[in-house]
């Protein structure tokens, strides 16, 4: 079964501190899930998630038959695309109604 994935746009010089690290923080939480990464070059990468750091620099593992491991800069990536049932979005909208109200 090919599993449903939801897009999260990074605007890695839009966002300030605070929202990149509710995207760290997000991302944490998914290590070990199977997400799908596209490039500002349009090139997408699949493969599991393996450790994100506070830049948003993405390292995944079992990218492809040829590949075991891979390492993304956080400032080249357009997307992330994660599997709709590893995404606990109410915990997710929880988060940013705090980031606002603390605006």
């Amino acid at each position: 079964m090919v599993p449903t994935y939801c897009k999260f746009v990074i605007f890695n010089k839009i966002v300030r501190l605070t929202s990149k690290m509710l995207f760290y923080s997000f991302f944490k939480t998914l290590v070990g899930h199977e997400i799908i990464v596209e490039l500002k070059n349009d090139i997408c990468v699949t493969g599991r998630l393996h450790s994100v750091d506070q830049f948003l620099n993405i390292k995944l593992i079992e990218v492809c038959n040829y590949i075991s491991e891979s390492f993304i800069r956080g400032s080249v990536v357009r997307y992330v695309q994660l599997p709709v049932n590893s995404v606990d979005s109410q915990l997710l909208q929880d988060a940013a109604r705090k980031e606002i109200t603390i605006r």
